[in-house]
C-alpha cells in the first residue's frame, strides 16, 4: 500500500485558525493544505471527524458514520446561499484555545437558520442532491437523525433512560416520532448534507494537490449513540440498555491501573453471523471519506479487553477474543489494495503481529518510545522496516519538546549518543531522524514541526479535562519552518514534487 516515501503532519480540523470558535472546513484548511505542499508534504493526518459528544472527544462520538457540525464553516454557507452575510455575527472573538461551548452556542442555531433558508430558495438543483444524499445515506442517516432529534425531546438524556417504547425501538413509537419531529430530523439531515458536501470538496482539493488525507476509524463506539441504539443486538447489553462489559486496556506506558474507554463490547458471534455488514458499511463508507485510514486499537480485532462494567479501573479485565481474521478476509475480497495502517501500540501479543502481517497492513512506531530500553527496542530506528509508519509522537503523546524536557540526564545522554547529535534543537533532531527512517511514511503532529512545548499537548490519555483544545495560531507555520520541513524532506526521499522554489 505504502509504495512511496511519503511525509506528512497530524493536525485535526478542529485546530485550524480562523474567526469560528473551533476550527472549520473553511479557507483556513485550504491554506493549510496549501502549506503542506509548500513544505513538501503530502499526507495531511486527521482525528476522527464524528460529532463530539461528552468532553468534546472524537473517540467518542454519537454517530460512527456523521460528522461534527461544529466543523461546518459558516462563511462557505454564504457563497452557497443557505446564510447571508448580515446572517453571521460581526465577527467571533479570536481564541488561542478551541472552545467548544461556545461554538455549540453560536454555531448550531445557524445552521438551523441555514436549513430554514434552504427550505425557503427552492434551489433545485441542491434540493436535488440533497435528496440524493438523503437516499444514498439512508443506512446510517435516517437513526442518526432521529436519534439527535430524540436527544433533543428528552433533553439530551441517554438512549437507555428514554421511555421504554422508544428505548426498545418499538415500530410505532418510532413511526409516530419520525411524524412529530419530522421538522427537526430534516434539520440534522441537512446539517450532514452540509458537513460532507465542505468536506468532500476540501478532500478533492488536497487531492488534486497531491495531498492524501490520512483519517482515523476508532474500533469501539460510545454507549450513548445512535449506533448502539439501532443496534443493541450486536453489543454486551443488558436488557434495560445498559452496557455488562466494556472496553478498555489493562496496566501500560500511560496508565498504572490501565483504562476503563466505558464503550461497549461487540457481540461479535451475532456481527459474524450477517457477515459483519455494519463493519462492512462503516469501512466502506470510511474509505470513501479518506485515502489513507488508521484503525485505532488494532489489537481489538484478535483480542478485546473486557472489562466488568461495574468495575471503576481496568485492572480485573480479561482478554476476549475477535474474530478479526474472518472479518478482513471477508473485507479484502471486497475492497482490494486496503489503505489501512494498524494502530498497534500497547500489548501486542503474537496473534495481533500476525493478524497485522497476515494482510500485511503497516504498523505504528513512536520515537518516543525507542530510548527506554535496550537496541532491542523494536521502535529504534536501526530495527524499523519499510512497511511501517513512523512518528515522533501521536495526538496521545506529550509534545516531543515537552517530552524531552521530562526525561532525564541519563537518557538524554543516551539519545544524543544513538542520534550522533547534540540536540540542541529539539525536537527537529527526532523529526529528521523520522525522516531519515526507511519507514515508508514519517508523520509529525504540528506541535512538534512548531516546536511547542507540553502546555500543547492535545490529549492526556486517562484525563478528562483540558484535552483536544489545542489550537494553532493563523501564519504560525512560518516561511522558514516550512523551507526547512521541505529539504529535510526531499534530502531522505520524501518530496514528491520538489522544487527549488517556495
Amino acid at each position: 500500500m505504502l509504495t512511496e516515501r511519503r511525509s506528512g503532519i497530524l493536525l485535526h480540523p478542529t485546530s485550524l485558525p480562523g474567526n469560528q470558535p473551533v476550527g472549520s472546513l473553511g479557507k483556513e484548511a485550504y491554506a493549510f493544505i496549501d502549506s503542506l505542499v509548500e513544505a513538501g508534504q503530502s499526507v495531511w493526518q486527521i482525528l476522527p471527524l464524528g460529532p463530539t459528544g461528552y468532553g468534546d472527544c472524537p473517540y467518542s462520538c454519537f454517530s460512527a458514520f456523521a460528522g461534527n457540525p461544529l466543523l461546518i464553516n459558516l462563511s462557505l454557507l454564504t457563497e452557497s446561499g443557505e446564510l447571508k452575510k448580515t446572517d453571521l455575527p460581526p465577527s467571533f472573538p479570536e481564541t488561542d484555545r478551541v472552545d467548544f461551548s461556545f461554538a455549540h452556542e453560536k454555531i448550531l442555531p445557524l445552521l438551523k437558520l441555514a436549513f430554514l433558508n434552504f427550505k425557503k430558495l427552492g434551489n433545485i438543483e441542491r434540493q436535488g442532491e440533497f435528496e440524493r444524499f438523503c437516499t444514498d445515506q439512508s443506512f446510517w442517516l435516517d437513526d442518526y437523525a432521529l436519534f439527535q432529534s430524540l436527544r433533543k425531546r428528552y433533553d439530551l438524556q441517554a438512549w437507555n433512560t428514554w421511555p421504554e417504547q422508544m428505548k426498545q425501538r418499538q415500530d410505532s413509537a418510532l413511526a409516530q416520532a419520525r411524524e412529530e419531529l419530522y421538522e427537526d430530523i430534516h434539520c440534522h439531515k441537512f446539517i450532514q448534507f452540509i458537513f460532507f458536501d465542505q468536506w468532500f470538496k476540501l478532500k478533492r482539493y488536497a487531492n488534486e494537490r497531491g495531498v492524501l488525507i490520512f483519517g482515523d476509524l476508532p474500533i469501539f463506539v460510545a454507549e450513548d449513540s445512535a449506533d448502539v441504539w439501532s443496534n443493541q443486538r450486536l453489543f454486551h447489553l443488558d436488557e434495560n440498555g445498559f452496557p455488562t462489559l466494556v472496553a478498555g486496556v489493562p496496566p501500560d506506558y500511560f496508565s498504572t491501573t490501565g483504562q476503563r474507554w466505558g464503550n461497549p463490547l461487540y457481540r461479535w458471534d451475532l456481527m459474524r453471523e450477517d457477515n459483519f455488514s455494519w463493519w462492512k458499511a462503516r469501512f466502506h463508507w470510511n474509505l470513501t471519506l479518506f485515502d489513507l485510514l488508521r484503525v485505532d486499537h488494532f489489537r481489538g480485532f484478535s483480542a478485546c479487553w473486557a472489562i466488568p462494567s461495574d468495575h471503576h479501573t481496568a485492572e480485573h479485565g480479561h482478554w476476549m477474543d475477535a474474530p478479526g481474521k474472518i472479518f478482513f478476509e471477508q473485507l479484502v475480497q471486497e475492497n482490494k489494495n486496503l489503505p489501512l495502517i494498524a494502530e498497534d501500540l500497547g500489548i501486542i501479543t503474537p496473534d495481533v503481529t500476525h493478524l497485522r502481517d497476515f494482510f500485511n497492513f503497516p504498523g505504528m512506531k513512536i520515537l518516543q518510545f525507542a530510548f527506554d530500553s535496550g537496541a532491542d527496542n523494536p521502535y529504534q530506528p536501526h530495527n524499523l522496516i519499510p512497511n511501517t509508519v513512523t512518528y515522533t509522537g501521536t495526538h496521545d503523546n506529550n509534545t516531543t519538546l515537552g517530552w524531552w524536557r521530562a526525561i532525564d540526564a541519563g537518557m538524554k545522554q543516551q539519545i544524543k549518543e544513538y542520534l550522533r547529535n547534540p540536540c540542541r534543537d529539539m525536537p527537529w533532531p527526532m523529526i529528521e531522524t523520522a525522516l531519515s527512517s526507511v519507514s515508508a511514511l514519517a508523520l509529525f503532529p504540528l506541535q512538534d514541526v512548531l516546536s511547542l512545548p507540553s502546555g500543547s499537548r492535545m490529549n492526556t490519555p486517562g484525563t478528562a479535562h483540558d484535552n483536544w483544545q489545542w489550537r494553532m495560531k493563523k501564519n504560525q507555520l512560518t516561511l522558514e519552518t516550512r523551507t526547512r520541513l521541505k529539504y529535510l524532506s526531499h534530502l531522505y526521499g520524501r518530496n514528491l514534487c520538489f522544487t527549488t522554489e517556495m
